[in-house]
């Protein structure tokens, strides 16, 4: 009888283990989930030169924009754009400019997301190329004396076959307005590393590199609505849990 008790409490607190186990998870500890971080593919368009037709009619172009996050910190960038027609009136001169251009380069992100945020406050460089035509639909010959009128003329001649290549220094901001959708803006500094240009006539605008002063240096500025598209992702570092 001894024996059978002993057997019987001994099943019995087998069984009980075996239910409590069931219901119990094994690990008492809950798992800390893993964060991890996305990486893709980020396009968009300047909304600046896509709205510029609307009050401007001397300017016709767009600019599409895309970059390609690298690693936490670096994102590789790109725009590329087209000038279908650009009409510029100085006092002494009036042409026309047409052409394209793409700038390529590279982004670092300054800005410490949290949790999910993937915000960008950036800098970066880029170099640029266009090729483009030069249409001189008139010009002001300049008496200084004031002895004779000035003389305008009309020559309508076209330049074609021009090229201009610079380097461009980038800083901006990247916010996310909804869920994968970006709101943009980027101040750009450029300076002319080479050029070929018109006899007697000098590329006064550039496709991408905008409006020249003092002859080499440049300067612009874009407004830009992207769209982001996740493509994988990647576990963050240690020290990356911010």
């Amino acid at each position: 009888m001894k024996h059978t008790l002993k057997y019987f409490f001994s099943i019995l607190l087998l069984v009980s283990s075996a239910l409590f186990s069931q219901e119990m998870p094994t690990d008492s500890i809950p798992s800390v989930p893993v964060k991890s971080e996305r990486y893709g593919l980020r396009l968009g368009v300047d909304l600046y030169r896509l709205s510029r037709p609307i009050y401007d009619d001397n300017f016709s172009g767009i600019e599409i924009v895309g970059d390609y996050r690298y690693n936490k910190k670096f994102y590789i960038a790109a725009e590329a754009g087209f000038i279908n027609d650009y009409t510029v009136t100085d006092e002494q001169v009036n042409f026309t400019t047409k052409g394209g251009y793409l700038k390529i380069g590279f982004d670092y992100n300054a800005y410490e997301n949290w949790l999910e945020m993937e915000n960008m406050i950036y800098a970066g460089i880029r170099y640029g190329v266009s090729t483009f035509s030069q249409n001189l639909n008139s010009y002001t010959i300049y008496d200084s004396s004031d002895y004779f009128e000035d003389v305008t003329l009309y020559p309508n001649h076209e330049y074609s076959g021009l090229t201009a290549h610079w380097a461009e220094v980038v800083g901006g901001i990247k916010v996310e307005m909804l869920d994968n959708l970006y709101l943009g803006f980027s101040v750009r500094l450029n300076i002319l590393l080479s050029e070929k240009q018109p006899d007697n006539f000098a590329n006064l605008y550039i496709p991408g590199f905008n409006r020249t002063y003092e002859g080499s240096f440049g300067a612009g500025f874009n407004y830009t609505l992207s769209y982001f598209i996740p493509l994988y992702k990647k576990a963050a570092t240690s020290g990356d849990t911010k």
